[in-house]
């Protein structure tokens, strides 16, 4: 897993962000740390299809991205 796949992570811009947790800076594709908690996102529910590369399908009905984040999804599975 990768810091942006962390609840604690907050995005800054496309390639590093912020922890919430100690407020360092990190990099998004660095691999997690100790404290990592998997974050609520539609490539994580079993309700989400890959189609490409960049976008699927969400329970077959609705365009979603892999990394949108799902926390407000009342339809989310975990996988």
């Amino acid at each position: 897993m990768e810091h942006k796949d962390c609840i604690y992570y907050l995005s800054t811009d496309v390639f590093k962000g912020i922890c919430k947790r100690d407020k360092n800076i990190i990099n998004a594709d660095d691999s997690s740390c100790q404290s990592f908690i998997k974050a609520k996102k539609c490539k994580y529910c079993s309700n989400f299809s890959l189609t490409s590369d960049e976008l699927g399908t969400c329970m077959e009905k609705y365009d979603a991205y892999p990394e949108m984040n799902a926390i407000t999804c009342h339809d989310f599975r975990s996988l």
